[in-house]
């Protein structure tokens, strides 16, 4: 265990009642994935700790759902300004944290600033609807009002912008907020809270608890939380959606993916093959939108998979803010070890490991969780590492007759999340978008992720719940909508 006096950060904290308090003794460190060296320590939450943040939520609630929309978006905007005015710096300390390069904290930031952009728009996008003389000389409205207390739980992978996918909305929409980051990596959850902070919020509207299991628990199991957020492992929502269903609260579970690229012989090769590259192994293949099975036609496969080998070759394996990296670290020794494990499965299995960075060797960070690109070709849909999700910068290549036995490889898995297609013909494109099950649909783009005004998709055991992230689908997770029915006898 760490001293304070070799943490650079020191402890983190958590933010309730406008206050920063520390939350716990009991915690973890939190390393920073290219050298091994803690840089913070982090505690875990309470059960009391949570009563008193969801206690204090519920009485700034009362207060904060009756303030006019139009003043409720205004430190939004203002938090849009602070976070981009912030950018640079809060993306140095994301890589320091998490270890992905500094253009990828960047774009990571840039599209949690685009949910705060978007939910400043609540006033339109909380509008119901309004029928005159639905009945005769009766008046029908649909209005919708907030509930109360909601809580986000997220993930590792992407501490900046996750959190942004359910907060402005959440205060927007009239509610109280609890966020609690991953404990791996909560200096920028910590960050943006002084950000928040200073945006203007009243006290108790938007607080912060950190913690591990028991937190989330004593969440789940609080009478005063209305709803819970989720974003993580597939075992790890179910247990979510089943307990959050169970004590009564609403739920939306995004769970993990094994998502698939399809090249077809009429696609632009090169293209293709730079763009799949760019989706599996981005964020040293740490997201749920990486597509990490590509699925190629017959004739063009052997070309296809010279031309994503002379890719990754391309690639850089080193320490995040060096200017030259492509990929960064892995979050701790404990995850390289599992990815290190899925590659000797997949040799076991059969497939060949036509390009292995396995050994990859990165100077003056000898420390550091690095695993270079893992390229395999002659992948098939029964092996390990066709159908579990690696996370990991490891790319399985199969070959298919054609586009419809390529969706049929792509319908297979148990997992919805995403797909692309690469294609130059329409009628492959029209295909892929009716029949492939995927909530996230991309042709000719190798990463399906949805602008901050459309939800972020999800189906299968890749989503748990009725109602996703982002844009209007959360608006209406966060508000119910009361019908006023109204009648003038007289009039």
């Amino acid at each position: 265990m760490s001293t304070e006096t070799d943490l650079e950060y020191g402890d983190v904290k958590n933010y309730v009642d406008g206050e920063w308090s520390a939350s716990s003794e009991n915690g973890q460190d939190v390393l920073n994935p290219a050298m091994g060296e803690a840089i913070a320590r982090v505690g875990f939450s309470s059960k009391e700790d949570v009563d008193v943040a969801v206690s204090v939520a519920e009485e700034a609630f009362d207060e904060w759902r009756s303030q006019p929309v139009e003043e409720r978006i205004q430190p939004l905007f203002e938090l849009k300004h602070l976070l981009e005015e912030h950018q640079d710096a809060l993306a140095e300390l994301l890589v320091q944290e998490h270890g992905k390069t500094f253009a990828e904290a960047k774009g990571e930031l840039r599209r949690g600033i685009e949910n705060v952009e978007v939910a400043c728009g609540i006033p339109t996008l909380m509008q119901a609807g309004h029928v005159e003389n639905a009945a005769p000389g009766i008046d029908e409205t649909a209005v919708r009002q907030p509930l109360g207390v909601f809580a986000a739980v997220t993930p590792f992978n992407f501490p900046g912008m996750i959190p942004l996918w359910f907060l402005p909305y959440a205060v927007a929409t009239g509610n109280a907020f609890i966020l609690k980051p991953s404990e791996q990596d909560p200096l920028v959850p910590q960050r943006m809270f002084e950000l928040i902070d200073e945006a203007g919020f009243p006290d108790g509207v938007v607080q912060l608890v950190n913690g591990s299991v028991d937190t989330v628990n004593a969440l789940l199991e609080h009478n005063g939380v209305k709803g819970i957020s989720f974003v993580g492992s597939t075992p790890v929502a179910k247990t979510i959606y089943a307990k959050a269903a169970a004590n009564g609260k609403r739920v939306q579970a995004q769970g993990g993916a094994k998502n698939h690229v399809i090249v077809t012989e009429s696609a632009n090769l090169e293209f293709a093959a730079e763009k799949t590259i760019g989706s599996a192994l981005a964020c040293s293949g740490e997201r749920c939108l990486a597509n990490d099975v590509a699925v190629v036609e017959e004739s063009v496969y052997e070309e296809f998979v010279d031309l994503v080998v002379e890719k990754a070759e391309q690639q850089v394996v080193g320490y995040g803010l060096d200017d030259d990296t492509t990929i960064g670290p892995l979050i701790t020794p404990e995850h390289e070890q599992r990815v290190r494990n899925y590659v000797e499965t997949g040799i076991q299995e059969g497939a060949e490991l036509v390009y292995d960075g396995r050994n990859v060797v990165v100077d003056g960070y000898e420390e550091g969780n690095f695993v270079g690109p893992c390229i395999f070709r002659d992948v098939t849909t029964d092996m390990v590492i066709a159908r579990e999700e690696i996370f990991g910068p490891v790319l399985g290549l199969m070959s298919a007759g054609g586009i419809d036995e390529a969706i049929k490889i792509v319908n297979q898995s148990d997992f919805g999340n995403a797909a692309s297609l690469f294609t130059s013909r329409g009628a492959e494109a029209k295909t892929f978008r009716h029949e492939a099950e995927a909530g996230n649909l991309a042709v000719n783009a190798g990463t399906a992720a949805p602008m901050a005004f459309f939800h972020f998709g999800g189906q299968k055991d890749s989503f748990f719940g009725d109602l996703h992230a982002q844009a209007e689908d959360v608006v209406r997770f966060y508000t119910d909508e009361t019908v006023y029915i109204e009648r003038w006898p007289d009039s």
